[in-house]
């Protein structure tokens, strides 16, 4: 009995994903043991696809599954399998397991990649369950790559992955992995020496068992960040040691990094984040760009991240970007205030952010300018909330402490200096608290100018006297208030404009350091402005109140999701869309000028060629040509033997003009992707004995080992022949007398590798790619031997059969070809049961 699929109508499917290091460590054989679980407890599984290489644990673990027959496919004269999309649809299980998460299918079906498949699976509303290695994701490809020196061909996009409702790592240390392999668990005995020696060396495996831990444990980070965003969890869970860093783009900063970095250094797998917060009312306008760009290179050698976020006040904004990043410390410079700034302005920012902390420790970090700030705040400050109410206190305040001070001194000062003492009183109070305080200043020293110190004391007078005092007072105290407020406005527009161009600058530093995606100015633009998401759109979007929209060029806005930006951050917002502007075009101009390429390829081939065929072709014509006017000539009787030697001249030089004329045919037919191929399983065998006994007499010996293999790959028997003819030739034309060219071969991970061994020069590293150029003779100094298209053509015949051809040191000098090929699939005796990569199973590097 079928169980019919209970998924809720519209429903998609779930993806589980098992991701390993390497081959071999288990992920098949998981997968299928997770598939018989969930049959146990009534769910209904089908095997959709599984590779298990013939291993018998595997192969166990299928016992008692439903396996789903495979379609056949015929390409380029092989048969081969691939997991029949359009029966599991129709099917329609609860869960489809599907192995091999990253293969390419053959061509022929409606989707290139079988991740494509499993997506039309997931539409469907069936839940998939896949394996995928850690060196098939796109992002990690070149890494691999360096690591391994193996190149993937086969790889899915990493957002694909990251999409999957579950990820499970399965692991094995390095040294239980190759015990693995040297039992037979892995690969067939005659691959093993070669697999230990090569891919699944210790470093190697350590290296990829890191990547897989490091990839996972992001993946789970995110999902922990989107879980507390999504539950309103503000509290510090401290599931990694993160460490922020808060720069003020002061001298003090490399000390203050170097001393967090050695925080995060404690901890395996932590995290440095340096901060820098960029105001637009001046309180982060201090900060010296150089100081900046030369602390954010630091920090991005120590291995971490730079950020510049906008706030309205800087503890606030430093605590909620460290609480946004889980961050676990916090690391601060101590104040670098004197004595006497501390008093008049009190706590300062240290003070408050361990005030907001909460569950974040945070760290003051001595340094070298720690108490050595101003002796007087900075102009460039705005109105803080204690200089609004201390300045109408101080107005009425000082006028009655100054009063009573003089009072005591009756008799010592004349009026003018006691009324000069009382302006000077009101010009202070007016720097202190602008205008509204020296209005009130003005007002009370005037009156207790009049009744104190103007005769008769101790009474109000309305003369002349008194009443220009106080007119002057109030003057002098508003001239001085409006002087003061101005520049306070200037002091902001400048701060501002210092502030915006830190973030903008910050902006252009990550462009010219080649940060250009358009996703990454994206992510810089949400996390400046605090927002919650930023992405382009080709049309507006529905403005709920929490959007923000800039249009970016002619098709595109930018939208950005969270808080109501002000006026004042708007303006630094289109700064930021206009830098966006400029990348989306240039990433159209990028796709245009990839357009463009090939047309400019062509026309530099066929220069190339008219250079260099003007002197081949002439050579073997002109050779050609006189052998036979002597031929025909009938002033001359030739004997039998100059005869003989004539006709010999015009075979070989037409022979040698037909071979010309083949390679540059083939040449254009590459370029233009026109050559037409016929793969099928061809064995060296058949195409090494031709090519040898095609070798000029005088060619040095060629050994061969490792042959005796019915070695056998998927290629076109007559291109792979002149592949190797031309390897042949260029090895013997460089290998001095006396000298053997060593050819071996040898099977490993579904490919063979043909390798031919000189003895000559070598080339070095940084003109091995120069070689592979059309009309190149690396070294040649005429043109005797060609126009340079035998590795060219080599290389190009190479990869239209799927190969790779790359060259290596020859041990003890030399050159080394390197001739990759696919492997050729092992005939199809009948429908196959499914396989995994259990304990015994694996997948090609």
């Amino acid at each position: 009995m079928v169980v019919e699929p209970d998924v809720p109508p519209g429903r998609p499917g779930r993806l589980k994903v098992f991701l390993g290091a390497a081959p071999g460590v288990g992920k098949t054989y998981r997968m299928l043991d997770e598939a018989r679980r969930r049959a146990e407890r009534g769910t209904d599984v089908v095997v959709a696809y599984a590779e298990c290489h013939k291993r018998r644990h595997t192969l166990d673990k299928l016992d008692g599954l439903e396996i789903l027959a495979r379609t056949r496919r015929t390409y380029r004269g092989g048969e081969f399998e691939e997991m029949d999309l359009d029966a599991v649809l129709a099917r329609r299980p609860q869960v489809a397991l599907v192995d091999e998460f990253a293969h390419s299918n053959v061509p022929g079906g409606r989707n290139a990649k079988r991740w494509q498949d499993i997506e039309e699976l997931l539409a469907a509303g069936i839940d998939v369950v896949t394996a995928v290695n850690v060196q098939h994701l796109e992002s990690l490809k070149d890494v691999v790559e360096k690591i391994t020196r193996v190149p993937q061909q086969e790889t899915v996009p990493d957002d694909v992955v990251r999409r999957a409702h579950q990820i499970e790592l399965v692991d094995m240390p390095a040294e239980a992995l190759r015990r693995r392999m040297a039992h037979g668990n892995i690969y067939a005995p005659e691959k093993v020496d070669a697999a230990l020696a090569n891919y699944f060396r210790v470093g190697n495996l350590t290296a990829l068992r890191e990547l897989a831990l490091r990839w996972v444990a992001d993946q789970v980070d995110e999902a922990l960040q989107k879980y507390r965003s999504e539950h309103g969890i503000d509290g510090v869970w401290e599931t990694r040691e993160r460490v922020v860093v808060a720069l003020t783009g002061g001298p003090e900063g490399e000390t203050i990094i170097r001393r967090a970095a050695r925080i995060a250094d404690r901890s395996v797998g932590g995290d440095l984040l340096a901060v820098h917060i960029a105001r637009s009312d001046g309180l982060a306008a201090g900060a010296s760009p150089a100081a900046l760009a030369r602390q954010r290179a630091l920090v991005e050698s120590l291995g971490g991240s730079y950020h510049s976020v906008v706030g309205d006040d800087i503890p606030t904004a430093l605590i909620e970007f460290a609480r946004a990043e889980n961050a676990t410390q916090l690391v601060l410079g101590t104040s670098s205030r004197g004595r006497l700034e501390r008093f008049l302005t009190g706590r300062g920012r240290g003070e408050t952010v361990v005030g907001l902390s909460g569950d974040i420790d945070v760290h003051m970090v001595t340094h070298e300018r720690a108490g050595r700030g101003r002796l007087l705040p900075s102009r460039r400050r705005t109105l803080s909330t204690a200089r609004l109410i201390a300045g109408p206190v101080s107005g009425l305040v000082l006028p009655v402490l100054l009063t009573l001070l003089l009072d005591h001194t009756r008799g010592s000062l004349n009026l003018t200096s006691e009324a000069l003492l009382f302006l000077l009183a009101v010009v202070g109070v007016a720097c202190v608290g602008g205008v509204v305080s020296a209005v009130v200043a003005s007002v009370t020293a005037s009156l207790l100018l009049n009744y104190w110190f103007i005769p008769p004391i101790g009474a109000f007078t309305t003369t002349l006297n008194s009443v220009l005092a106080t007119v002057v007072f109030a003057v002098v105290a508003g001239i001085v208030a409006a002087v003061v407020d101005r520049s306070l406005r200037l002091s902001r527009r400048s701060a501002r404009a210092t502030a915006e161009a830190e973030t903008l600058s910050s902006l252009a530093g990550s462009i010219v350091r080649g940060d250009r995606a358009i996703p990454a100015l994206l992510e810089r633009t949400r996390e400046t402005f605090g927002m919650d998401s930023a992405e382009l759109t080709e049309k507006p979007v529905v403005d709920d109140g929490r959007v923000v929209q800039v249009p970016v060029g002619e098709q595109a806005h930018l939208v950005l999701r969270g808080r109501t930006l002000p006026s004042s951050e708007r303006k630094v917002l289109a700064a930021f869309a206009a830098h966006v502007t400029v990348a989306v075009e240039r990433a159209r101009l990028a796709e245009a000028a990839a357009e463009v390429e090939p047309v400019k390829a062509a026309d530099r081939m066929r220069t190339a060629l008219l250079a260099a065929v003007s002197h081949d072709l002439r050579t073997p014509l002109a050779a050609g040509w006189a052998a036979i006017a002597s031929l025909r000539s009938r002033d001359v009787d030739f004997s039998d033997e100059d005869r003989d030697e004539l006709l010999a001249t015009a075979d070989e030089s037409m022979a040698r003009l037909g071979r010309l004329i083949d390679n540059l045919l083939d040449m254009s037919r590459l370029q233009a992707g026109a050559l037409n191929l016929s793969l099928r399983a061809t064995a060296l065998e058949e195409v090494l004995p031709s090519v040898l006994d095609a070798l000029p007499p005088d060619a040095p010996a060629m050994e061969a080992q490792g042959l005796e293999e019915a070695l056998t790959v998927l290629a076109d028997p007559p291109l792979l022949e002149r592949v190797v003819a031309n390897l042949l030739n260029n090895a013997a034309r460089h290998t001095p007398a006396g000298q053997r060219v060593l050819i071996t071969a040898s099977a490993l991970d579904g490919r063979v590798e043909f390798r031919v061994a000189d003895r000559g020069p070598g080339i070095p590293v940084a003109d091995r790619e120069s070689a592979f150029v059309p009309f190149q003779r690396l070294g040649d100094t005429d043109n005797t031997t060609g126009v340079g298209l035998g590795l060219a053509l080599s290389r190009g015949l190479t990869e239209a059969m799927g190969g790779t051809l790359t060259p290596e040191d020859t041990p003890g000098g030399g050159l080394t070809m390197v001739l990759s090929l696919p492997a050729a699939p092992t005939p199809v005796d009948g429908p196959p049961a499914g396989s995994a990569d259990g304990p015994a199973g694996s997948e090609n590097p």
